[in-house]
């Protein structure tokens, strides 16, 4: 059933990645995006010493993964949390560190699959977007009660919308008519708000405005600004992190961290660096991963992925 639906983004490096530090009896992998549990079910089978923490927001993401997931008994453990809970759940569970973690950043197949949670543009559904559908504001409130201004600015940086304005300007005029509530007609009004040479290039129009929508309804980049720093230090030495992002705005975030994490923090020309400015982390992919033409030919939404990697070198200055 959802497994069959549900093809994990560059799965084998994933794996591979995070190998040498999972290979000891003992070793926990946190999973922080667990989804259907493809990852995590890869992730149980490819380290049979390995013990399994796993988080999502999405209640329903837990119960379908803990039914798959089932098999593998206490070996996993399963937590609603958003990821940059991640320190305060190991702290429960009684974990000083782990040794490997996962970051899928995607929009998980479920949630865009399921009609009634209107991720999709391409079929008619309430305008909700909510990852956990128990807490926060939906898409469509946003829509029907945020001043121009900050739909603009959403648009624009969550969504990378040259046409922002246009699509706004077009929003204010409807919700006046009628509040928002369905998928379809954003999507129609897009369509009708951008100009001809917008519509020609880069698949629907309506997909940067839903990605935008996305990532405000779920606060998805300030939970990733705590979430990636919070899961370094949460690694043991000689533990490893791999991230999986979809769009350039949360790889460019992840870039940042690890790339600050991999600097000397030494000021500029001291002979030799002292141990407290030495750098925490070392990089384990040259710039960002891409999947191979067959994986994309495999599973479309593999496409925009980008993965990166890094290895904890040392602890941090105290």
């Amino acid at each position: 059933m959802s497994s069959a639906r549900h093809v994990p983004v560059m799965l084998q490096r994933c794996l591979d990645l995070l190998a040498p530090a999972l290979a000891e009896p003992g070793a926990v992998v946190v999973d922080c995006t667990l989804g259907l549990g493809g990852h995590s079910e890869a992730l149980l089978a490819a380290f049979p010493s390995a013990r399994l923490v796993a988080l999502d927001r999405d209640k329903e993401a837990l119960r379908l993964s803990g039914e798959r997931l089932a098999p593998y008994g206490d070996r996993a453990t399963l937590v609603h949390a958003v990821y940059d809970e991640l320190p305060e759940v190991l702290a429960r569970l009684g974990i000083p560190r782990a040794q490997g973690v996962l970051f899928d950043l995607g929009v998980s197949s479920m949630q865009l699959d399921e009609a009634d949670r209107g991720f999709a543009y391409a079929q008619d559904a309430p305008l909700d977007m909510r990852m956990d559908q128990t807490t926060g504001v939906s898409a469509a409130e946003v829509l029907n009660t945020y001043p121009p201004g900050d739909l603009v600015r959403i648009l624009r940086a969550y969504g990378e919308e040259k046409q922002a304005k246009r699509i706004v300007s077009a929003v204010v005029r409807e919700r006046e008519k009628e509040p928002f509530s369905n998928s379809a007609r954003l999507v129609e009004l897009i369509r009708d708000a951008l100009p001809q040479a917008a519509k020609r290039t880069g698949g629907n129009p309506a997909k940067r405005t839903f990605q935008a929508l996305r990532i405000e309804v779920n606060g998805e980049l300030s939970v990733l600004e705590q979430a990636i720093p919070a899961a370094v230090k949460t690694l043991a030495v000689g533990g490893r992190i791999a991230v999986l992002s979809y769009h350039s705005l949360e790889d460019r975030l992840v870039k940042q961290v690890l790339a600050a994490g991999a600097a000397t923090t030494a000021p500029p020309g001291l002979p030799v660096v002292p141990e407290q400015y030495q750098p925490r982390l070392k990089l384990l992919t040259r710039g960002a991963e891409l999947p191979t033409d067959e994986e994309i030919a495999e599973n479309r939404r593999a496409a925009p992925a980008r993965l990166r990697g890094a290895e904890r070198i040392r602890e941090d200055a105290l």
